[in-house]
């Protein structure tokens, strides 16, 4: 108290000094600064329209009060490792992957989402996105950041070339396919390529302490399922018409020169796709893929692909907690996630946003429903999880052209560096 009227007096002597004509005009912009609130946000670069829209939009629905927003372009994938290095200063609002969310709470990161907002945000948003917002701490379920849209793959195809009864499995796809036209998924990226274990019902488990730090990591990849699942993919990493080290940008440009006519990718590749694609622009959910293949016991096995979340998360330090919490629910808001749909086809989380006529006749939104029936949920992921399937992915590339790829040896290896 005495501080602030100290403040207060020392406010005051600045505006006298200014002398009688510049009294008032000095007093106003003081209290203007005074009353203005200052939200900042770290956001994806791709996010800049919505973003600039929401603003806007909020300020409009808040007329009484001066809003201040300060935005900063951030990576989503690495979100937790830039707040944790000081989280007192980072961003009061920010968006992340969910499976960043037991570092973050682990971090002290994170506001815990509570009162009149989390009722409305139960009432509103799916119970699988809702889930992924959620973990058990201190003995009982906390949700710590507001869910509004899913993260997962899916297939671009060219319909000129592959139909729609070819797109259900990679054999069917690779059957039009020629070394000059090729099938592209990124071989080297575990978010990818676990898909062949998950449809095998293959996995893992971490077991956590009472601060989410890891104690115990188990994998099966390298059991003798997994064996066989890693022999399909080395199989498909030889094939021609296969491009394994593909990324965005390789798939992107392949579609633009015609080299690529189907890929694995996320919404976020739509647009740039759909241009070069134009009228033989199609998606589907992922195809199937031959297990055990030449053998009796040679089955078709769906991809399964991961089903994470982009979250909007508070700042536990955040010195306007409830001012950003009432922002980030706005911006995971029916309306607003209709907006992001629009601009950047983002599939809602939002149940009736879900229902609105423009998300149900869009074709990437139904592809995306269609794989999320076979998805597993991006939850307590292991840490140890992305670089070694990447190691495994890369042997894979590079063997195709020493001819040295063993893979028992290379799975097991693999499986080793993830276990804890």
């Amino acid at each position: 108290m005495r501080k602030n009227i100290k403040k207060g007096i020392v406010g005051l002597a600045g505006c006298l000094a200014v002398g009688y004509a510049g009294v008032a005009t000095a007093c106003k912009v003081a209290n203007e600064n005074a009353n203005q609130i200052t939200i900042t946000i770290w956001s994806a670069e791709a996010d800049s329209e919505f973003m600039k829209w929401a603003q806007e939009e909020f300020k409009r629905e808040n007329p009484s009060k001066k809003y201040n927003f300060v935005i900063d372009y951030q990576g989503e994938n690495d979100i937790a490792t830039r707040i944790l290095k000081d989280v007192e200063n980072a961003a009061d609002v920010f968006s992340f992957s969910n499976d960043q969310l037991t570092k973050l709470v682990n971090g002290d990161a994170l506001s815990r989402i509570g009162g009149e907002i989390l009722e409305d945000v139960l009432d509103d948003i799916d119970a699988k996105a809702m889930d992924a917002a959620t973990v058990k701490k201190d003995g009982k379920d906390q949700v710590f950041g507001i869910p509004y849209t899913d993260n997962t793959f899916f297939l671009y195809y060219d319909k000129s070339i592959l139909t729609e009864e070819d797109v259900r499995s990679l054999d069917g796809i690779l059957a039009k396919c020629t070394p000059q036209k090729q099938f592209a998924m990124p071989f080297n990226d575990g978010w990818y390529t676990t898909s062949f274990y998950f449809g095998k019902g293959l996995g893992y488990n971490v077991t956590y302490d009472n601060n989410f730090a890891e104690t115990k990591i188990e994998c099966d990849f390298d059991n003798e399922i997994g064996e066989k699942v890693t022999a399909a993919m080395w199989q498909l990493a030889q094939d021609k018409r296969v491009k394994a080290d593909a990324n965005d940008s390789k798939i992107t440009a392949g579609f633009s020169d015609k080299s690529i006519i189907a890929a694995t990718s996320g919404i976020w590749n739509r647009t740039t796709i759909e241009k070069y694609l134009g009228e033989n622009f199609a998606v589907a959910k992922l195809p199937t893929y031959a297990f055990d293949k030449g053998a009796e016991s040679e089955e078709q096995v769906q991809l399964v692909s991961f089903a994470g979340y982009k979250l909007l998360g508070v700042n536990n330090y955040s010195k306007q907690k409830a001012e950003a919490l009432k922002f980030a629910k706005f911006c995971a808001e029916e309306e607003s996630q209709i907006k992001r749909f629009e601009l950047r086809g983002y599939l809602p989380t939002d149940e009736d946003a879900r229902e609105d006529k423009r998300v149900q006749s869009d074709i990437c939104a139904k592809a995306i429903t269609a794989q999320l029936a076979h998805s597993k949920a991006q939850k307590d992921v292991p840490s140890t999880l992305w670089a070694p399937m990447e190691g495994l992915g890369n042997a894979m590339i590079t063997g195709v052209a020493s001819g040295n790829f063993d893979v028992k040896q290379q799975i097991q290896a693999c499986v080793s560096a993830i276990k804890k």
